[in-house]
């Protein structure tokens, strides 16, 4: 039998943050059912590593991890797999500039979440004032929020313009993600196909996801999935539009 490998986006997509039942039991069972018929999950995600497990662990147990919009990749047992960090000196600017305008700021270093405020966070995070204050290792990204989807794509392309050269900014519905130039969730999967061919053989790759930010994990995927909810560019360039992730596991393993 092929090998299956599904890639799933997180945010609106497997966790609902603003829902009663954030982690829907149902996609839980699906997704334990999914790994035990023999096949691969895991997540791609602009999220950090920790920003991920203290939301599922004892849930589910993804087979690899794609973070910060493909800058950190580790397997199962968080052992890395590609790495990749935005320059200290364009981080510290992009900081500086967004902390002035009075933006939240969130950065990955290392997979630990570094914020600017004290918050309500059930995981381990730190306080910092600035680059300069971040823990030692690779910053993988740098992450904006803002209050408007108009307001998101017009940061993400003022920073694309102005440090275009070194980094990438993804909007994730009022979210922006700043990762190091050449990532992206499509580069991450891309880099995983390789990665995981020389261990498991030729497998099909299988993607989902609700936002912009998901459109090169979708044109990455050899089948790939959305939601009646998403842009309707996303709907236009997924091979087949969903109601839940439980629809596209089940159809994923009929294929």
């Amino acid at each position: 039998m092929k090998k299956k490998v599904f890639a799933s986006d997180f945010d609106g997509t497997l966790y609902f943050y603003k829902a009663d039942i954030k982690l829907p039991p149902e996609s839980v069972e699906k997704i334990r059912e999914y790994q035990a018929a023999g096949h691969l999950f895991g997540l791609c995600t602009g999220r950090q590593v920790g920003g991920l497990t203290p939301f599922i662990t004892g849930f589910v147990e993804p087979d690899f991890f794609i973070t910060s919009s493909g800058a950190n990749i580790v397997d199962r047992r968080f052992r890395p797999i590609l790495k990749r960090g935005v320059d200290r000196a364009v981080a510290d600017e992009i900081v500086r500039e967004m902390n002035a305008r009075g933006y939240r700021l969130t950065l990955d270093v290392e997979g630990d979440i570094c914020v600017f405020a004290p918050m309500d966070y059930p995981g381990k995070y730190y306080v910092i004032h600035g680059v300069e204050d971040a823990p030692e290792g690779l910053i993988h990204q740098v992450s904006i929020h803002t209050e408007s989807l108009d307001e998101a794509a017009a940061v993400s392309a003022e920073i694309n313009r102005r440090w275009g050269e070194a980094v990438e900014a993804f909007q994730n519905v009022i979210e922006i993600d700043v990762a190091p130039r050449g990532c992206s969730k499509g580069r991450g999967v891309q880099f995983l196909r390789d990665w995981l061919r020389d261990s498991i053989g030729d497998f099909t790759l299988y993607g989902i996801g609700d936002s912009v930010n998901d459109l090169p994990l979708i044109e990455a995927s050899d089948v790939s999935y959305t939601f009646p909810y998403a842009p309707e560019r996303l709907q236009q360039r997924a091979t087949k539009v969903v109601d839940t992730i439980r629809d596209a596991l089940d159809d994923s393993m009929m294929d």
